[in-house]
Parts: C-alpha cells; sequence; structure tokens
C-alpha cells in the first residue's frame, strides 16, 4: 500500500493506515488535498498581507473535511479556519485577503468549489 513519488525533486512517501493493510510510512493521498487547499490560501493571504503592509506575528490555517458516506469516498464539505496573531490586526484587511485568496488567487480552492462546499473563518489570537 506504499508508494514513493517525487515532485520537484522532493520525495513524498504515501502509505494506508494499518487497520486497512498499510504501515502507516506516510499520510494517505486524500488528507493531502486539504493540505494543498492550506497551503495555497495561506501563501495567498500572507502575500496579500505584506502588499498591504499588516504586520502578522503568527499564522495558521487549518482545514477540516468531512466525506461522503457512500463510495467513492470525497470531501463534500471543506471548512478553513484562518488564525491570525498580532497587535491591533486591522480585521477588513484580513477578510480582504482571505476573500481575494478564496475567489481569485487560490487555484485549488478554484477546483475543489465545484465538488465541495467551501466554508471559512477569521479567528485573531490575542
Amino acid at each position: 500500500m506504499s508508494f514513493k513519488t517525487s515532485l520537484n525533486g522532493h520525495e513524498i512517501i504515501l502509505d494506508a493506515e494499518s487497520n486497512v493493510g498499510g504501515e502507516d510510512k506516510g499520510p494517505p493521498p486524500k488528507p493531502l488535498m486539504l493540505v494543498s487547499l492550506g497551503g495555497c490560501t495561506g501563501m495567498d493571504v500572507i502575500s496579500i498581507l505584506e502588499k498591504m503592509r499588516v504586520k502578522i506575528e503568527d499564522f495558521h490555517v487549518r482545514v477540516e473535511g468531512e466525506l461522503t458516506d457512500e463510495y467513492p469516498k470525497y470531501y463534500h464539505k471543506i471548512h478553513t479556519i484562518y488564525e491570525f496573531k498580532g497587535k491591533d490586526l486591522p480585521l477588513d484587511k484580513l477578510k480582504k485577503a482571505v476573500k481575494l485568496s478564496e475567489e481569485r488567487y487560490c487555484g485549488v480552492s478554484a477546483v475543489y468549489k465545484h465538488g465541495a462546499e467551501l466554508t471559512s473563518e477569521i479567528k485573531i489570537i490575542k
């Protein structure tokens, strides 16, 4: 069940959990879809905020997905949580950066919105 692949010179090992015949040597493929979305939108948001001269102390993107019950199981609901930490963060600019990423720049979310319900929220961590 383990597969090794290479992407732009980076080796990635994919595997299944032991309860389905894998050895848990690496992540299973489907959750990497959520990682791809988090990385894509996270990079966009930070880049946009830097152009707006918004200083972020810390930033995390969490992406949660809900799978269908029937096969083929796929993420039919995906929720992205943007967590910002910083002093006097302008909520209007955070919202604008997230919206631009989700609606204009992130190619991953552009594909996913055709097959899943995408939602998001912004949290400011004190």
